[in-house]
C-alpha cells in the first residue's frame, strides 16, 4: 500500500495506477516502476501498525522517514461500564437459553409424563449452566470498558 500527499491531503492507494501525471507523465506501467522513482513522485509505503480493532482504531496518517504511519487511537464508548457489561450478559443469556433449548423437552417430558431425564442430558445442562455462571462472574469482575468489549466467552 502506498500513499501520496496531494493538495495537503494524503491519498492512500491499495493498488497504484498504471498511469500517472506527476513530475513526469507516465502512460502505462507506473505501478511497476522502481521504488526510488515512485518516491521521486511522492509515493511512499504505508506502514500499518499492529492494533486491536476491538478497542483501537487507526487515526491520521503522517509521513516520517519516507514512510507513512498511522496514529493508533483508543476507542471511546458512550456506554457506561455497567451498560457494556449488561450487553455482554444479555448475549450470554441468549446464548445459554439457545443451548439449553435443545434439552428442554426432556424436562417437559419429565414434568408431564414422569419419564426420567438421561444422565448425559443432566450432565450437558449442568456443564452449560456452570459455563454460564463462570462467564457471568468473569464479566461482573471486569473493571475496564476495553476488557468488557474484548471479553470472549469460554
Amino acid at each position: 500500500m502506498k500513499a501520496i500527499k496531494i493538495n495537503g491531503k494524503i491519498k492512500v492507494f491499495n493498488v497504484l495506477p498504471s498511469t500517472w501525471n506527476g513530475k513526469k507523465h507516465y502512460i502505462g506501467g507506473f505501478e511497476s516502476l522502481p521504488e526510488e522513482v515512485l518516491e521521486e513522485e511522492g509515493f511512499y509505503e504505508v506502514e500499518t501498525p499492529n492494533y486491536d480493532p476491538a478497542i483501537e482504531e487507526l487515526g491520521t496518517l503522517y509521513l516520517e522517514e519516507n514512510k507513512y504511519h498511522y496514529n493508533v487511537i483508543q476507542k471511546i464508548w458512550s456506554e457506561t461500564l455497567d451498560e457494556l457489561k449488561q450487553h455482554k450478559l444479555n448475549f450470554l443469556n441468549e446464548t445459554t437459553k439457545s443451548k439449553l433449548k435443545t434439552t428442554d423437552w426432556y424436562y417437559i417430558r419429565k414434568l408431564h409424563r414422569n419419564i426420567d431425564v438421561p444422565q448425559e442430558v443432566n450432565n450437558e445442562r449442568e456443564a452449560i449452566l456452570n459455563n454460564y455462571n463462570d462467564n457471568e462472574a468473569a464479566i461482573n469482575a471486569l473493571t475496564k470498558k476495553a476488557d468488557v468489549v474484548k471479553y470472549e466467552f469460554k
